[in-house]
């Protein structure tokens, strides 16, 4: 019976799927989600039966990082994952009863999994393999404080004995949440954003910092890797040392990668396989997609967070080159724009910014405080500044997410789903 209830909500699910494509209110992948899920609230655990499956979950980079999981686990056979970024439980359920492509009813299944539902996801397959890979504030009004997120991660953690992870050693929040698991393997990416961890997630005092090191007078202290990203080259368990090789740009892209190739290393594909196949991935969900806006060609990149813009800094073209920033603060941006205070936009000093979007006022008052020359426009794309109009430099165009998203449609990109 209870076979048949889950095929009948898979059914009435591609049934939504169909009408919302048909009447042109959306995808209709989420929306038939929705429907699986309240025709059969147990859709996920009974999907991932007999499946193993991989979580991957972060404030920042778990889109690439399951793209790039994705792709090292397909070379090694079919695999099973939610390429449209969609990582709530409604999402997830849709890439599971409604996948793009047919594969093996026992083909592994790899899951961006948005922070705050992870627990709830975990719960109904206590067995997965966990890829952990940051914290710090995102989305306050929705997500809440990086040592709530923390604390109810360590909790459900706990409560799963078959549970294994792959964890960033160099993330305290990430680490004092991961202690609990028996089974860890512990990965150095760096951690350039210190900002939301200066207090010790165990105890409450200030965390000592030396270089990579991090602990405090409690007795926690950094976990030692065994895999160790140094200056674009990853140090595996044997001492081995591997070149990436990405088409993906920056430095927070490696450290994205050699989590991927750590959990598929623990998902028994070899780094020899893995590599090249993460080698090939060369745009995720549009980031990074050149499109042309305005008759101009502009490449699209993402910025959601103090964290994740820090380290989108250094991925732009260099000064001079003219950047457009897009600012909105809807439900999938956070409604409180008060973190662009946060973002050090004292680093973009010595080229002009369009400052765009629904939030752009606010953000051409930070751009003043932190002394860049900027000028705000509605719609750059009908009416570009004279200045970034004759100018032959690259130009760069960041956005929120769905400031992101509008710029991916006006411009033709597409998103990249296998």
């Amino acid at each position: 019976m209870s076979g048949l209830r889950l095929r009948a909500a898979t059914g009435l699910g591609r049934f939504a799927g169909v009408m919302s494509r048909t009447l042109r209110r959306g995808d209709g992948f989420v929306i038939g989600g929705r429907v699986v899920l309240a025709a059969c609230p147990d859709a996920f655990g009974r999907l991932c039966a007999g499946r193993r499956v991989a979580f991957v979950s972060a404030t920042n980079g778990k889109t690439t990082t399951t793209k790039l999981l994705a792709a090292a686990m397909r070379a090694a056979g079919p695999v099973l994952t939610n390429n449209s970024g969609a990582n709530m439980p409604a999402g997830l359920v849709a890439a599971l009863a409604m996948p793009t492509q047919r594969v093996p009813d026992d083909a592994p299944v790899v899951l961006e999994a948005d922070e705050t539902y992870l627990p709830g996801l975990l719960r109904g397959t206590p067995d997965a393999l966990v890829v952990l890979g940051n914290l710090s504030r995102d989305q306050l009004d929705r997500v809440g404080e990086v040592a709530m997120v923390a604390r109810r991660w360590r909790s459900t953690f706990a409560e799963l004995p078959g549970l294994a992870a792959v964890a960033n050693a160099d993330d305290p929040h990430v680490a004092w949440a991961a202690a609990v698991i028996s089974e860890v393997t512990w990965v150095s990416v760096g951690n350039t954003w210190t900002a939301d961890s200066v207090l010790c997630p165990s105890c409450g005092s200030i965390l000592r910092r030396d270089g990579a090191d991090w602990s405090c007078e409690c007795g926690f202290r950094r976990p030692n890797p065994s895999w160790v990203l140094t200056d674009g080259v990853v140090v595996d368990p044997s001492g081995a040392r591997h070149g990436l090789g990405l088409r993906l740009p920056g430095r927070a892209n490696q450290a994205n990668a050699v989590m991927a190739l750590a959990a598929a290393h623990a998902l028994g594909v070899p780094v020899e396989t893995a590599l090249p196949a993460m080698a090939s991935v060369g745009s995720v969900g549009g980031r990074y997609q050149t499109v042309t806006l305005g008759g101009r060609r502009v490449r699209l990149l993402l910025g959601k967070n103090p964290a994740g813009w820090a380290e989108m800094f250094g991925m732009l073209a260099p000064p001079p080159a003219p950047v457009v920033i897009a600012i909105n603060a809807r439900a999938a941006d956070g409604k409180d724009p008060s973190w662009l205070w946060d973002v050090p936009f004292e680093k973009l000093a010595g080229r002009l910014v369009v400052a765009t979007g629904e939030r752009r006022h606010d953000l051409a008052v930070r751009l003043t405080y932190a002394g860049v020359d900027q000028v705000t426009v509605e719609d750059p794309w009908t009416t570009m500044p004279a200045a970034v109009a004759a100018s032959d430099q690259p130009l760069d165009a960041v956005g929120t997410y769905t400031a992101f998203r509008e710029m991916l449609r006006k411009g033709g990109g597409a998103r990249d789903v296998e």
